[in-house]
């Protein structure tokens, strides 16, 4: 295959979703339908002893949710497919962003009963700023669920965007009788086979058989159909796949993922709809993915992801052209070039040696410790940089310190690794060193998890004193005295460990006080370094 050929062939994007919407069960799903996997486990292990492929961290197994977003590849009919499922709760908002930038589209996961919930909300926001693709599946209508027009207007009026039904439910719950196809003209009836182990081979029925139909769904349901179906052919918006690939309309789909149900024509309608590898913007113009020349960028950081090796593996959606193992790379931000020797195509926590990848594929190289997130990796003879990928600001800070004075050199390395990663920022009182540190996060399940992990990866236990704190500014003013402001009692001066200056407030009362009474004093709420 030619370099466009292989590049046109890609398929990367994200699933996104409130938590226990169903999102890491239609990702098993996908996976089975290509191969990857032979076996779905069950996300909570109620009904089977395996845990789910994409939740790899041991903590994410024993709590049933998705903490660090996983990366996954596969082929399915002649695709190449990459798929980063993202943590749903809230507390790893920050996670979900950053693997965001590395996708091309997003399917986003919605629970039938409970419809469009806060963490869908935040996440289609995070979506819609880049324009990229959005298809709906609306989830578990094995399940009593929401009137179907009523979750489709709550779509339409909530997200200001068009929806088209792919398909279309009939009944939910015990009266779920399966959906009818709307370019097929078909009905695809529904069986609860082997709890969504295997795939379903659904029994198809023409619209107009209705004598046929009658005996599948019942007299009842074929008439509720056909009359919701006039009135969808004649209200609803028409399909335009240039809508969809420029956000303005979703593609929705509903189905039953726990029970294997309406997954396969999923998949196969998503991939005829959803686009190739986007065009990407650098500081110097935008650069496509048929551009010979390879580049890439740095959207996650994770340490010991296996546990054997104790390493650091740093993720990379490559924007242009083929990456070539043992050719001699150019690190941007370092200045300096470098040989990828071990790259790595991921299936959660297991790994494959590779030798080339091309634009829209995720690969994992080794880290030594000189990547950060937003990176740029690029060819020496096209050097571009891509634009930095913001950081949210922590709204929830603690002091932790290490029980063991003996384990100084190893609760050091682990905040720090930890930090890289960009799950929490650490910060430090002047003139004080790494024996007591200032976390901040975004979400408070990241202490517990930041605690998990030290105890877990580094063998270091923590004491922990939750400070009361919940807004943090950079000090931008060139030369200011910092001892010298005039500042509130509940304000605390911190410095990051570049050494640049920062003020943590108690509430927004105390930065307003800050900027009034300290003339010429400028703050800002994010890093831009």
């Amino acid at each position: 295959m030619t370099l466009c050929e292989e590049i046109r062939r890609r398929r990367t994007f994200a699933i996104i979703s409130h938590p226990d919407a169903g999102k890491t069960t239609l990702t098993e799903k996908l996976l089975l339908y290509g191969g990857a996997i032979q076996t779905a486990g069950s996300v909570k292990g109620k009904q089977s002893a395996r845990h789910a492929v994409s939740d790899w961290m041991e903590l994410e197994k024993q709590r049933g949710i998705s903490i660090t977003s996983s990366v996954m590849q596969f082929e399915y009919d002649g695709f190449c497919i990459n798929i980063l499922d993202t943590p749903g709760h809230q507390d790893f908002s920050e996670d979900t962003y950053r693997t965001l930038m590395a996708a091309d589209s997003v399917v986003m996961v919605i629970d039938a009963a409970k419809g469009i919930e806060p963490q869908t909300r935040k996440l289609f926001k995070v979506t819609a700023m880049r324009h990229i693709p959005i298809f709906t599946f609306i989830n578990k209508l094995d399940r009593d669920a929401r009137d179907p027009f009523e979750l489709l207007d709550q779509l339409e009026k909530e997200f200001g965007i068009g929806t088209y039904p792919v398909n279309w439910p009939i009944g939910s719950g015990i009266d779920f009788k399966g959906v009818f196809d709307r370019e097929k003209r078909q009905i695809l009836a529904f069986g609860d086979m082997h709890k969504g182990q295997m795939k379903l081979d659904s029994v198809k029925c023409d619209i107009t058989d209705t004598a046929k139909l009658d005996e599948i769904i019942g007299e009842y349901s074929r008439k509720e159909l056909v009359d919701q179906i006039e009135l969808l052919d004649g209200a609803s918006f028409e399909f335009d796949l240039e809508e969809v690939r420029k956000g303005k309309l979703t593609p929705v789909f509903f189905g039953s993922a726990l029970t294997n149900f309406g997954v396969q024509p999923f998949l196969e309608n998503f991939l005829k709809m959803t686009t190739e590898p986007l065009v990407r913007t650098t500081s110097s113009g935008e650069i496509t993915p048929e551009d010979e020349h390879f580049s890439a960028f740095v959207f996650k950081i994770q340490a010991n992801m296996n546990k054997a090796h104790r390493d650091r593996m740093t993720f990379m959606r490559i924007c242009s052209g083929k990456f070539e193992r043992d050719k001699e790379y150019f690190h941007v931000q370092s200045g300096k070039s470098l040989r990828l020797s071990q790259p790595q195509q991921l299936m959660a926590d297991s790994r494959q040696i590779i030798n080339e990848a091309y634009a829209g594929d995720i690969i994992g190289v080794f880290d030594p410790g000189i990547f950060s997130i937003g990176d740029t990796v690029c060819d020496k003879a096209k050097k571009v940089q891509f634009e930095g990928i913001p950081t949210f600001a922590p709204e929830h800070f603690a002091v932790i310190e290490h029980k063991d004075s003996l384990k100084r050199k190893q609760f050091v390395k682990g905040v720090q690794q930890i930090a890289q990663e960009g799950a929490i920022q650490i910060f430090h009182e002047p003139n004080t060193g790494m024996e007591r540190v200032i976390v901040g996060v975004v979400g408070v399940l990241q202490f517990e998890v930041l605690e998990y992990r030290l105890k877990n990866e580094y063998g270091v236990e923590v004491i922990r004193n939750n400070m009361p704190y919940q807004f943090i500014r950079w000090i931008k003013t060139p030369g200011v005295d910092v001892k010298a402001l005039n500042l509130t009692s509940d304000t605390k001066w911190v410095q990051d460990f570049k050494g640049n200056d920062l003020l943590i407030f108690s509430s927004e009362w105390n930065i307003n006080w800050a900027l009034e009474k300290n003339s010429g004093l400028k703050l800002q709420e994010f890093s831009k370094e």
